[in-house]
């Protein structure tokens, strides 16, 4: 009975003093706790999808992204030829596009809100001018008539629900009125047609155009390249746009109060030509896109996600703190403290996002981090009951938590700061335990 007793009592003993055996403990709690680590990242990207709907929904009923593409020229031909004792007919759409095309406008943003959700939309002034050439070389094998009694313009707008105003254009100095929706939508699938009087056909044949355009949108405003020569003039108060598509601004000043850009685009810089015959530009045209992104500063979501790759570090050094201060000074310390510890750690991220959604992100990290470094503080002065070991952990946690706060505002150089973070703090733990005898650990303790 003794001598099981005394076994036991071996095991027992080995159990609770194996340097080797709390290591492995502490590193099965690490993997286990990557568990509420992946739910927290699963919230944040529910809590993001949530966004992204109820920016969706907000937008379907303000106006969605707008696309201006346009204006068309379009003149109707007749073919004829005799195929086999019988006449062949059909029709081809000639389409020409502006020699230059002139556009100068305003973006005025807002922000609307749905729920705790806030969601960038805008109304925009724009003034669109610039001549047609109507004449243009086409195929005239086997035609039969150029209607240029029923010439049209067509005007691309993405969502026409975001027309404010009556569209009215001036040609050659004549009032003309636009209708809604398109004869061209291989082309051009939304927007409006103007109906031309007869025009004329001849190579000196240059027409004045101008109009106003009153429209908003959501988030977004882009432009089709098709001037032989473009000149686009933006203005905003939004103080952080983002310039995308095939095309950026020659010019252009950002600043607080706002930004100013300017576009030229020249018909050598695009894939398609200044007229053709039937749909053969379709997939050209639709490529060739620039424009602005009324964007938010970066995004408190993308931000929080990015943080919580970096919990299993933060836990890992923490429990590092702990395991070191077991082995050093001889505390024992519970796997279940282990567990607190490292479970406050991943609340963090939950008060992270939840506070960013109703305040600035900087204040919600901060809140965050106060709450969570005390909260381990008031803890570990129990574990440690020593006030300098306690205030050891503190330090390092600010030191992380600041650390990573630095990272998550330097966007593009995030993965050099988070290798070289990683390098000092293996480096600094090398440092210290460089004198640690592992093997005398363990036979003092047994």
């Amino acid at each position: 009975m003794n001598t099981q007793k005394s076994l036991f009592e071996t095991i027992a003993s080995w159990i609770k003093h194996s340097i080797m055996l709390k290591l492995s403990i502490v590193g099965i709690l690490i993997l286990i706790l990557l568990i509420p680590t992946t739910m927290i990242q699963s919230i944040i990207d529910e809590r993001e999808q949530m966004n992204r709907m109820a920016t969706e929904e907000v937008s379907s009923k303000w106006a969605n992204e707008q696309l201006i593409n346009g204006p068309i020229l379009t003149i109707p031909l007749s073919y004829e030829r005799e195929n086999k004792e019988e006449i062949e007919v059909w029709e081809e759409y000639l389409h020409i596009l502006p020699e230059s095309l002139n556009i100068n406008g305003s973006v005025d943003p807002e922000k609307l809100k749905r729920g705790i959700y806030e969601i960038v939309v805008y109304k925009s002034q724009l003034v669109l001018n610039g001549d047609f050439i109507t004449h243009a070389k086409f195929d005239r094998k086997d035609l039969k008539q150029i209607h240029l009694d029923q010439a049209f313009l067509t005007i691309g707008i993405s969502d026409l629900r975001g027309i404010e105003d009556e569209i009215n254009l001036s040609w050659n100095e004549q009032k003309l009125k636009a209708t809604p929706g398109t004869r061209i939508p291989e082309l051009i699938s939304t927007g409006v047609t103007i109906e031309l009087p007869e025009i004329s056909f001849i190579d000196s044949a240059i027409v004045d155009f101008k109009f106003d355009l009153k429209l908003q949108g959501s988030q977004n405003m882009s432009f089709v390249p098709l001037g032989s020569t473009t000149n686009v003039a933006l203005t905003s108060p939004w103080p952080s746009p983002s310039f995308n598509g095939d095309f950026l601004p020659d010019e252009r000043t950002v600043g607080d109060k706002g930004f100013e850009a300017n576009w030229k685009i020249l018909q050598l810089n695009r894939n398609f030509p200044q007229s053709w015959m039937g749909n053969r530009a379709k997939n050209q045209l639709a490529t060739a896109l620039f424009g602005v992104d009324l964007m938010l500063p970066l995004d408190d979501y993308q931000k929080a996600t990015r943080s919580a790759k970096y919990a299993i570090m933060t836990i890992a050094l923490s429990f590092l703190v702990f395991f070191l201060v077991e082995i050093i000074n001889g505390r024992k310390i519970h796997p279940f403290q282990y567990t607190l510890v490292g479970l406050s750690l991943c609340l963090f991220y939950i008060l992270l996002i939840s506070i960013s959604e109703h305040s600035n992100f900087n204040l919600a990290y901060l809140i965050s981090s106060i709450a969570v470094i005390a909260m381990i503080f008031l803890y570990s002065f129990s574990v440690f009951r020593s006030s300098k070991l306690s205030a050891l952990l503190s330090a390092i946690l600010i030191g992380l938590y600041g650390f990573l706060f630095v990272t998550l505002q330097m966007a593009d150089y995030a993965l050099l700061m988070g290798s070289i973070g990683l390098t000092a703090i293996l480096a600094l733990t090398m440092y210290f335990t460089r004198n640690i005898d592992w093997y005398q650990i363990n036979q003092k303790s047994e």
